[in-house]
């Protein structure tokens, strides 16, 4: 995926850069920036003494030496001073500004500490946003490879009050058994597209008949949302079909949408450009490709869910793209779970989520 978190020492990664939050001077220090300079070895020392020091905000870059990465680009990071001192502005410009000298040296790919939330002191969960923000806004018009490398299994990038209330989502939940319900600003009733017999956004399935009397459905009570995992059915009786054919290809020929296909129509119904929807999804600009070529591309579970919060499909919505992919949201899946809960409060930021997961140790979603 273009941008992803990941628990790493930023000494390890193997991109064709990597940022390196250094002091004013250049010349080494403690943190990421001692790490740096005793992985690169003497001669990044000896190369930093000539470039002159550099100011807060900008970025500066040098040879890779003995690390993976063919450049090492140093930016300077703000000190946290309370937070009224211009340190968000002069945070964010660490970054663009590195993204900027990476593009100019030919960078595919570039991995970034999280600056200025070690010695320096900026809150981590405000550095993590102005990350987020920089690195969103460089990608709305550039493709590359982004990381943003967190060291040490202890550290919590989400806010403590949405850290609490998914941590309750899931504590004490066993296999088997529904989230509890969510209060949420954007709650809809249960759609029928739980059925999947003459469904508005899928079509109706072969063998319906128009005229078949629809199934009940139970509808949401307007304060409290179904339990989530629940399934909805409609009884037995209703959702047998007649399915007789005479040959394969008549069969072949009544087969439904494809994943693709469904995708590549809600786009067109929902107005929006391919890129509006592959960038908001956080997705590859070539996987995406594959999949407008393909009908038959069967995607990861991850890159259907992305593109469910792209869409900003509901929670049944959801459900029926994850299907047409081969997949289906679990009741006991932590990852789920948590997907579920910015689905359900109607909250699409797919960095938000993919921090989310990422402080739950759970996969990201994207591609």
């Amino acid at each position: 995926m273009p941008f992803t978190i990941i628990r790493n020492d930023i000494t390890k990664m193997k991109t064709d850069a990597i940022v390196n939050a250094a002091n004013s001077s250049l010349l080494g220090g403690g943190g990421v920036d001692g790490a740096i300079h005793r992985a690169a070895g003497s001669e990044l020392l000896h190369e930093c003494r000539l470039l002159g020091g550099c100011k807060t905000g900008q970025a500066k870059a040098t040879k890779g030496y003995r690390l993976a990465c063919k450049h090492i680009i140093h930016t300077v990071g703000p000190v946290w001073r309370g937070g009224e001192n211009g340190e968000e502005e002069l945070l964010y410009s660490c970054y663009s500004e590195s993204l900027k000298l990476a593009k100019k040296l030919g960078c595919e790919s570039v991995a970034f500490p999280l600056i200025s939330a070690g010695i320096y002191g900026y809150p981590v969960r405000q550095a993590i946003g102005v990350a987020t923000r920089a690195i969103g806004d460089f990608l709305e018009g550039n493709d590359m490879d982004i990381y943003l490398v967190i060291y040490g299994n202890n550290t919590v990038i989400i806010g403590e009050q949405l850290y609490g209330e998914l941590e309750r989502c899931m504590d004490g939940i066993p296999d088997g058994q529904s989230l509890p319900p969510l209060r949420s600003s954007r709650i809809r009733q249960v759609p029928e597209l739980f059925l999947k017999k003459a469904s508005p956004f899928f079509g109706s399935k072969v063998g319906a008949s128009a005229d078949a009397e629809k199934p009940t459905v139970p509808k949401a009570n307007n304060n409290e949302l179904p339990m989530m995992g629940e399934a909805v059915c409609a009884p037995a009786a209703a959702a047998e079909e007649d399915c007789a054919f005479d040959s394969l290809d008549e069969i072949l020929g009544a087969a439904e949408e494809t994943f693709s296909e469904t995708l590549l129509r809600l786009i067109d119904e929902r107005g929006l450009t391919d890129p509006q929807v592959y960038r908001k999804a956080n997705i590859d600009r070539r996987l995406f490709s594959k999949i407008r070529s393909d009908r038959d591309y069967k995607p990861k579970k991850q890159t259907a869910l992305a593109f469910a919060i792209a869409l900003e499909l509901d929670l049944a919505e959801t459900e029926q793209l994850l299907e047409k992919a081969g997949f289906a949201l679990s009741p006991s899946i932590r990852a789920d779970l948590i997907i579920k809960y910015f689905i359900v409060n109607g909250r699409y930021d797919i960095f938000e989520i993919n921090e989310a997961l990422f402080s739950f140790d759970q996969a990201l979603i994207g591609a």
